[in-house]
């Protein structure tokens, strides 16, 4: 299979070319260019620290200074009377340049300014995180001088800063270039750090009233500054290791977005941000360190492999950078069509799972007098499995359970052993919330779709219409295109969603304000299927614009006739598609044919041509006829008997939506065959286990959410084994051959599958579900995971867990008020399964609605309430009953 891309429909408009001299040589460049810019086209460098080319000028560092000459009116070149920072000036026709190499002005100028930058640098060039990295020491050594005239004491401060459990700052190597803070006021939209105090302060004190200019939280713990005199919010009961959605430490939470509007000041608090860690790889010195790499390698004594990150479906590029067979850190990829040179937090830092105690290195099987699971060999581990299988094939039949983990390779590995292997067309990859109607729409609208919409498409779309999605909390990259795109005021983003989140504060996005099920009523209304309110004739006037962009993510497969109505609204807009899921295996599963009435290329399992076609690629006569079930069919056909084996992927239990119905169905399987990088969940109901290769260990492609193919390396060199050769091995053992030995074979066959042109599977007509009839002290359930939370993708890595943001539970201040709720009081909400107690924040939203962290510390929703988004929960204030 391969990608095709559809450009985005607005049309370019041609540039306006100007042509100046730089060091003697002509050269033409957009108009608009900057200096330092044009002189990067044709090949001369430039020193530089505060300049990036994702960022705005700020001509901090005055590193790049030139001399400039510009023609006056009458054409007469005439100098400016001082050299100028490149980084600032924008080209125009007719100018004269001239740098470091043809110039002795700006030769000393820059020699002069990276002698003031080390007036008061430590030399600790040694044992600092970014030596041998660092563009201070190249630069010093390029354009400085070989010795110092600095013969005083230098400057030195209390260090490190800890401006989050996972970033820390050493203010003594800081040059004020002001790279992390802009980062985090105009990519991020975090700015809690920002350049304090003015010049370089007074001996023994502060003349002006301020410290000395350097970079920091507004804390007068840290830098004796209180702006008013009164502490600042959260001070008293700072902990430094848990915050809220704005840094503060308490009971706010990341989904709350500030009334009006507008974000609350940030002084003083924690830098809590999904982004933070971009700070640190932009920082030009050492000064900004992350917690978890600290003094524990020389950039030198790494060896670094490009990759993918696997924690989203954004396919993300990055870098893996280990030592001695252990990595020691990731960092951002540069890939401008995807994720530019940012990643989040959760890609760069949540990586330590993968070598946690709990992986899987040799397989397991089950004894028979003892009842645990023993280590073996792979031969016997395999037989068994095959023998376990064998009996269940000649019984009432097995089914696949693959999970969202997969690889392109691994997933059509899966789609192939469960139709030879198995016989069967009992697979899902959907180890979440799920529905038929999602199949549908999957089948519809996305597999075979190519790339409809691109990354560079939401940077661009005049309008983009979010449901069921949260991208800050679930697509990091999408989130910050979207806010490039904002901030360039070229994108109106729109969410249909039960609150305004921080994400949707930062986009300033439009909510539509909707409870959890009413989905299909606005998305119905903005069709035209029904009579359009008022406070929605604008955006369905927008919808139908050229270039405008839908975007859906998964949690609107628990909302009956959500994605129907979202199809007759595509249909009638014309607005261009694309459906996020959260997982990095998601879209590639869909493709290859991981659901009950999919195969490979989108060819549905009903229709007959394409069965043969499918066939006729892997060499076999026929495909399995009879209607697959999906997983909440084959956990209840297997509690019920009617299948006696499952073979069980990457699945956690907890996103299950019942997850007590889970352990019930692999309790009453007969046979249950696991492939998993760590023991889990489901690893006590196993019969066998095989190890499997976690994504440092193999080579393969994740299909991200555009559908844009994102191939990676292998990053070790070991004997672990992937899916694809575990099926393969156990398919041999049952006497097929899979054929999936190699990625070279999975490509051919999958470069076969291309071009299916015959009858797709019809779009869904779901009707939406009736609102449920709420008691006094009920509420409508709402609930999405956060990016940090309690996956187990983050184990292992406490510094990035101290910056998750603390579980609430979000309450319309009226609802708080009646039942009985004041402020940083918690509230009990309760299902049929148990209770879940959290702190509550009111916050403008619905009367009828509680928002909860998904799975979350002391808030695993399906798990601990038994229900799923748009229930009915009851909601108590803790304290009232305490007090009866």
């Amino acid at each position: 299979m391969t990608a095709t891309t559809n450009e985005s429909s607005s049309a370019v408009a041609p540039v306006e070319e100007i042509t100046l001299t730089i060091d003697g040589l002509d050269v033409s460049v957009p108009k608009g260019t900057l200096v330092i810019r044009a002189a990067e086209t044709i090949g001369i460098q430039i020193p530089r620290f505060c300049d990036h080319p994702l960022l705005k000028p700020a001509g901090a560092c005055r590193q790049c200074l030139v001399d400039i000459a510009t023609p006056d009116r009458e054409g007469n070149l005439r100098a400016m009377p001082k050299p100028q920072a490149s980084c600032t000036i924008e080209a125009t026709p007719g100018m004269v340049v001239n740098t470091q190499h043809t110039s002795p002005v700006a030769e000393k100028a820059q020699r002069g300014q990276i002698e003031f930058l080390l007036v008061n640098h430590p030399l600790d060039c040694p044992v600092c995180d970014k030596g041998g990295e660092c563009p201070l020491q190249n630069q010093a050594m390029s354009n400085g001088s070989a010795t110092s005239r600095f013969v005083d004491i230098k400057r030195t401060f209390p260090k490190p800063i800890k401006i989050s459990t996972q970033i820390l700052l050493d203010r003594d190597r800081c040059i004020l270039c002001q790279r992390c803070t802009r980062f985090s006021a105009e990519i991020a939209g975090d700015p809690f750090i920002d350049l304090q105090g003015r010049g370089g302060g007074a001996p023994g004190g502060h003349g002006h009233g301020l410290p000395a200019q350097q970079i920091g939280r507004f804390d007068e713990a840290i830098l004796e500054y209180t702006p008013s005199g009164e502490q600042s919010p959260g001070e008293s009961e700072r902990t430094g290791d848990v915050v809220g959605p704005y840094g503060q430490a308490g009971v706010l939470s990341s989904v709350a977005g500030s009334i009006g509007g507008a974000l609350e000041d940030t002084s003083g608090r924690p830098f809590a941000s999904y982004f933070s860690g971009n700070t640190v790889q932009i920082c030009p010195v050492g000064a900004l360190t992350s917690a978890a790499y600290r003094f524990r390698s020389r950039p030198f004594d790494l060896v670094s492999t490009p990759s993918i990150a696997e924690h989203d479906a954004c396919g993300s590029a990055i870098r893996v950078d280990h030592r001695r067979g252990v990595v020691l850190r990731r960092l951002a990829g540069d890939d401008p069509a995807v994720n530019e040179e940012w990643i989040t937090d959760k890609d760069r830092f949540a990586f330590a799972w993968q070598t946690s105690p709990d992986v899987l290195t040799a397989p397991l099987v089950r004894d028979e007098e003892t009842g645990e699971l023993v280590p073996t060999s792979w031969s016997e581990a395999i037989a068994l499995a095959a023998e376990g299988l064998r009996k269940a094939l000649d019984g009432a039949g097995a089914a696949a359970l693959p999970g969202g983990r997969l690889t392109l390779e691994d997933a059509y590995a899966w789609s192939k052993f469960t139709r030879l292997t198995l016989g069967t067309n009992d697979v899902d990859f959907r180890a979440r919330v799920h529905s038929a109607e999602e199949a549908d729409f999957l089948a519809s609208r996305v597999a075979g779709g190519g790339m409809d919409v691109i990354f560079g498409d939401l940077e661009r779309a005049p309008r983009v219409l979010l449901v069921g999605l949260e991208p800050e909390e679930e697509a990091g990259t999408i989130f910050l295109r979207l806010r490039k795109g904002m901030l360039a005021g070229r994108v109106r983003v729109t969410t249909i969603a039960p609150l305004a989140s921080r994400g949707s504060t930062k986009l300033r996005a439009d909510v539509v304000r909707t409870a959890p099920g009413d989905e299909p009523a606005v998305l119905d209304a903005l069709s035209g299927s029904t009579g359009t309110p008022g406070d929605l004739t604008d955006l369905k006037a927008a919808l139908a614009e050229p270039g405008t962009v839908v975007l859906a993510g998964e949690r609107l497969a628990g909302v009956p006739g959500a994605l129907s109505a979202l199809d007759r609204l595509l249909t009638a807009t014309g607005a261009r598609f694309a459906w996020v899921p959260r997982r990095a295996g998601d879209r590639g599963a869909v493709e290859v044919g991981l659901l009950p009435g999919l195969l490979p290329g989108g060819r549905p399992t009903a229709q007959a041509q394409a069965r043969v076609d499918v066939a006729g690629v892997w060499g076999v006569g026929e495909l399995p006829t009879a209607p697959g079930r999906d997983l909440t069919g084959i956990l209840d056909a297997t509690t019920s008997g009617e299948i006696d084996a499952l073979v069980v992927g990457g699945i956690d239990l907890a996103d299950l939506p019942s997850p007590a119905d889970a352990e019930v169905a692999l309790a009453a399987a007969g046979f249950v065959v696991q492939l998993e990088v760590r023991r889990s969940a489901v690893t006590q109901h196993a019969d066998v286990v095989l190890p499997i290769a976690s994504s440092t260990h193999k080579s393969g492609t994740f299909l991200n959410w555009e559908g844009r193919p994102r191939p990676f390396g292998q990053v070790f060199t070991t004997s672990a084994l992937t899916d694809s050769r575990v099926l393969g091995m156990l398919a041999d053992a049952l006497g097929i051959d899979l054929g999936t030995r190699t990625l070279e074979e999975i490509h051919r066959e999958l470069a076969e599958f291309d071009g299916w042109e015959g009858p797709r599977t019809g779009a869904p007509s779901v009707p939406a579900a009736p609102a449920p009839a709420l008691e006094a002290g009920q509420a409508r359930l709402a609930t999405w995971r956060l990016m940090l939370d309690s996956g187990r993708g983050q184990d292992g890595e406490p510094h990035l867990a101290g910056t998750a943001y603390r579980p609430v539970a979000l309450l319309s201040p009226a609802t708080a008020t009646a039942l009985g709720i004041a402020e940083g009081g918690q509230v009990r909400v309760s299902g049929p399964e148990g209770d879940i107690v959290l702190p509550v924040l009111p916050t403008p939203m619905g009367d009828d609605v509680v928002w909860l962290p998904q799975h979350s510390p002391g808030s695993s929703v399906y798990r601990t309430l038994g229900v799923t988004a748009g229930a009915a929960v009851r909601l108590a204030a803790v304290d009232a009953e305490v007090a009866r």
